[in-house]
């Protein structure tokens, strides 16, 4: 660590200082493998003279942020800058607005004017989900090297055989909703960051090429793009850091909802038990799925009546994550992180396979039952009233370990575009003060100062590998790929099967080739109302008379939508790997494959407007 500077004036700002977060040493369960992280860390912040330069601060993954802006008057102002040094430090003051002529050199998708914040775009009265307002910002610090020991976040399920962590994070929860209402820290203010960044409230100015601002407003959205994982992994952070906080306990770490294997297939005990004293109860749950030993469908289509049994459910779970986890390349970020979002591009360019599905299902099964008065779907079930239930965040945070398991276990690889690296965001921290930060400095979880408990992976099984079907009365296309053009876009209200051409430079590839680059079924131009629950299956050279479920090859996947609660239309798109696929089917030289659509929810509001068959863009 760097040394310190100007001793004297650290007392003074002493208020300043972030917590740390040590955790007691474990291994860190890896497939067939385990290790331990140690590491020395502190954390301090110290005010720097006005002549600091970059380098003083210690931060070689970040670019220079010495530079101060005021919204007010457009122009810098290099007083009383703050950096921080060391884990988990802060750096830098702002105010809001930040250097908006930057967009002339690239892209990246800003932190918003937190004073420009508006009500959220529901039609017919919009909400109010912004923040406290204020003119500074403090610019986060990425650590050097990780704290000395990391706290440990632990399975849900697991959670509730020790009573102590429990009533630790029931007791955070408590002081949480007992803020004052004006305090960004309140747990109301705290779900409600997932509203202004997902229902319209936050937005930023769009610049001409030039860089000339032209006061033209963009929408923030962080759902459906290569945006989802960094948001969430932050929003999950400075939430775990407020509650760590507020019981001065800094080796709190949230649970999570191990969704992914078996034995935590179930709605957490610790979010259900004592509905009148526990603050993690949270009344607006579908009540058919708390009640115990009601099995998490990871592939739920937003109704109930499942004829499933218990087993087949759990199956299928453990064959949904094998497929959404192994069986695309490590190097294709798209199918796995979501698609670009830049700077003037329109929002939900396309979700990766994780936030789909067990993402959205997820939301949608424990939220109320849509189908059912009042047809709402709170709280998880809509985005604006996600955060209100405790159980988001365990929920997010084993979506947060899919990305860890991701890069520690199967060697994806994170995205280098500096357009995703750059893009920022902002929180109110444990201290009240607004912070920005990127996702580049998102990345590493150990300088973040957290670990995941040592769980199971059992979908890594190759037992748990979808198996071809192979039907004998495989379906013929309604709609020929020369028809394609002509016959879409068009309401998909039922069933349809169309033909899919496969080009040449796709079909004629070598197995180095295919390991290096996805061959994508891409199902453009879907377009539905933002308020409406949609979900419809995609399946390849299978039988649409009885269509197979995710236990076998033909099954491609699905696209899910968690709703909002304004009616705009969105447009976005589906793109599903399907190289491995291919492969099991046998088709991997043909000329076509057949797809088809069933609907499941939404059927009649959802249009779609073509099909392609191409290679990833994204390696």
């Amino acid at each position: 660590m760097a040394s310190p500077l100007l001793p004297s004036v650290t007392t003074s700002i002493a208020s300043f200082r972030p917590a740390l977060f040590p955790s007691k040493s474990q291994t860190n369960c890896l497939v067939g493998n385990g290790r331990h992280w140690f590491a020395v860390g502190g954390s301090r912040l110290l005010l720097l003279p006005c002549k600091a330069k970059h380098g003083d601060h210690n931060n070689p993954s970040s670019k220079n942020q010495d530079e101060v802006t005021s919204s007010r008057e457009g122009k810098f102002d290099r007083r009383d800058m703050l950096f921080g040094l060391g884990a988990g430090g802060l750096y830098g003051a702002a105010a809001a607005g930040l250097d908006l002529n930057r967009f002339a050199l690239a892209d990246p998708i800003p932190a918003p004017d937190i004073n420009k914040c508006t009500l959220t775009t529901e039609d017919l009265k919009g909400l109010d989900c912004c923040p406290k307002k204020t003119d500074i910002i403090y610019n986060f610090q990425l650590p050097a090297s990780p704290p000395a020991v990391l706290r440990t976040r632990p399975a849900a399920h697991n959670a509730a055989y020790h009573p102590e962590y429990v009533a630790k994070y029931r007791l955070a929860i408590e002081l949480m909703k007992g803020l004052g209402e004006d305090d960004p820290r309140n747990f109301r203010n705290q779900a409600n960051v997932h509203c202004a960044y997902c229902e319209g409230s936050y937005h930023y100015t769009m610049p001409t090429k030039h860089g000339i601002i032209d006061g033209i407003l963009k929408e923030i959205q962080v759902h459906s793009s290569w945006l989802f994982y960094p948001f969430h992994r932050w929003y999950l952070y400075f939430y775990e850091r407020i509650l760590a906080d507020l019981i001065h306990d800094p080796t709190f770490a949230l649970p999570f909802w191990n969704w992914d294997a078996p034995d935590g297939m179930y709605m957490p005990a610790i979010f259900e038990d004592d509905p009148v004293l526990n603050p993690l109860y949270d009344a607006n749950r579908n009540a058919k799925h708390r009640l115990p030993g009601t099995v998490l469908d990871l592939n739920y289509h937003g109704k109930d009546g499942n004829t499933k049994d218990d087993n087949t459910i759990i199956n299928d779970n453990l064959r949904t994550m094998n497929s959404k986890m192994l069986s695309i390349s490590s190097t294709d970020w798209c199918s796995f992180f979501g698609h670009p979002y830049r700077a003037g591009y329109q929002p939900n360019p396309g979700a990766g396979n994780i936030e789909s599905i067990p993402h959205n299902t997820v939301h949608n099964w424990t939220g109320t039952d849509s189908s059912l008065p009042p047809y709402t779907g709170e709280d998880m079930g809509v985005f604006y009233s996600a955060g209100r239930d405790p159980i988001f965040f365990a929920h997010h945070a084993n979506v947060d370990r899919m990305w860890y398991l991701w890069k520690n276990n199967f060697g994806g690889q994170d995205i280098e575009d500096t357009d995703w690296l750059d893009s920022s965001f902002l929180f109110y921290d444990e201290k009240q003060r607004l912070v920005r930060v990127t996702v580049r400095d998102s990345l590493d979880t150990t300088l973040l100062g957290y670990d995941y408990q040592c769980a199971d992976i059992p979908w890594i099984d190759p037992a748990y590998k979808p198996t071809p079907r192979l039907p004998a009365n495989k379906t013929e296309p309604q709609v020929y790929f020369a028809e394609l053009s002509a016959k879409f876009p068009a309401t998909l209200d039922s069933t349809i099967s169309v033909e899919v051409a496969r080009p040449e430079e796709v079909r004629n590839r070598s197995d180095v080739e295919k390991a290096k680059q996805e061959e994508v079924l891409v199902i453009r131009g879907i377009e539905f109302p933002a308020n409406v629950p949609v979900k419809f299956d995609v399946y390849v050279n299978d039988d649409a008379s009885s269509p197979s479920g995710p236990d076998k090859s033909e099954f491609a996947g699905s696209f899910v939508h968690v709703r909002h609660r304004h009616d705009h239309i969105i447009k976005t798109k589906l793109t599903l790997g399907i190289t491995r696929l291919l492969e099991d089917l046998g088709a991997a030289k043909d000329d076509s494959v057949v797809v088809t659509l069933v609907p499941r929810n939404g059927e009649g509001k959802i249009t779609i407007g073509g099909f392609s068959i191409e290679l990833s863009p994204c390696v």
